[in-house]
């Protein structure tokens, strides 16, 4: 890890943390205010299988404010015989290309070893391409991938105890809320800071921002 970072720092790049993750019509629960002896109870329309594969970036260079880049799928509820409900290598490769053209600049690519991830495809991409360098983070290791917080805040916060009326009502809250994340670059410092992999800096107030084309 510390030879990623001393790369992006050399070539004046980027240092981009990615991972996925999937959240369902079923909201996570949450701690929140009650009356004394109710229960708050949030009503689920039975349980749907219907879910959003999201894929997201978070990037950092120092005198840059840090940036949150995502992608959102959603699966067509139809069983795995009727489409793909997970990222295919290609959708990571025009992912990160859109990054390099929003980041305008070299990008050190750090991410986790999903199958896809080592697809031919996206190592022959890789290969070709002079402005992107890539590591592989170590087996089970979480803790050390920022974007994990950033999950932890929109389950945490946004998606927290809402009753999502259908398949749209749940991509417009998980884009509602990484949107107001995106518009936050001390949240996305936050979860950089939280793997210990950097020491967390002071930050004067920061201006409010407009978040990235999507």
């Amino acid at each position: 890890m510390a030879a990623g970072k001393s790369l992006a720092a050399a070539l004046g790049a980027w240092l981009v943390f990615e991972d996925e993750a999937g959240v369902s019509m079923t909201p996570p629960r949450a701690r929140t205010w009650g009356r004394r002896g109710k229960t708050p109870v949030v009503r689920v329309r039975g349980r749907s299988r219907r879910r959003i594969s999201i894929a997201a970036l978070t990037c950092y260079k120092p005198g840059e404010r840090s940036r949150l880049i995502y992608r959102p799928r959603l699966d067509d509820g139809q069983g795995k015989a009727k489409g793909r409900k997970s990222f295919a290598w290609s959708d990571y490769r025009d992912l990160i290309v859109a990054a390099h053209a929003q980041l305008g600049g070299p990008i050190v690519l750090i991410w986790d070893n999903l199958n896809t991830h080592l697809a031919a495809g996206m190592k022959k991409f890789i290969a070709s391409q002079e402005w992107l360098t890539v590591y592989q983070l170590p087996p089970y290791a979480p803790d050390l991938n920022p974007v994990e917080g950033v999950w932890s805040l929109l389950r945490r916060g946004f998606l927290s105890n809402v009753a999502f009326a259908d398949p749209d009502h749940l991509v417009r809250t998980v884009r509602r809320g990484l949107r107001k994340i995106q518009c936050r670059p001390h949240l996305i410092d936050g979860c950089l800071a939280e793997t210990g992999l950097v020491a967390a800096q002071p930050r004067p107030p920061t201006p409010r921002v407009q978040p990235d084309s999507q």
